[in-house]
């Protein structure tokens, strides 16, 4: 089965207020107390979320913004999963909603303490030959 690629990182956390960027940790200082927030991490090595067998024979891509939820243990409430924004492919948000029940991540934190939130997750739908579909022409 053919897999959609879930883009590293997270677009928003809702829940979460955005920080500043954290400096690089410095070897002689003593340790520090955790980031105010943090977002949830996705912990799945490959995508659940199959490609949908039509779409990709014909070398339909599209991105698929989802809105999740999970709770304060990392698990994912898989009624609230919502389209967040459609890639203009039926087929493909369906089978994005479809597969992001098995999705898995560790939860959010606020000041080191885990939380629940909900956050926005990319899925992105790429062909493997669909770079060169829109590429065309040479150097």
């Amino acid at each position: 089965m053919r897999h959609a690629r879930v883009a590293v990182g997270l677009l928003a956390a809702a829940a979460l207020a955005c920080g500043k960027p954290q400096p690089a940790p410095d070897q002689t200082a003593p340790p520090t107390a955790p980031p105010e927030s943090e977002a949830p991490v996705a912990l799945n090595g490959d995508s659940p979320i199959g490609y949908p067998p039509a779409l990709f024979d014909q070398k339909v891509e599209g991105d698929v913004v989802l809105r999740l939820f999970v709770d304060s243990t990392g698990r994912l409430v898989a009624e609230s999963t919502r389209v967040g924004e459609s890639s203009g492919y039926p087929a493909l948000d369906s089978a994005a909603l479809a597969g992001a029940a098995q999705l898995r991540f560790a939860p959010a934190k606020r000041r080191g303490i885990p939380i629940a939130t909900a956050f926005l997750q990319p899925i992105e739908f790429r062909h493997p030959e669909g770079a060169a579909l829109r590429g065309g022409g040479g150097p």
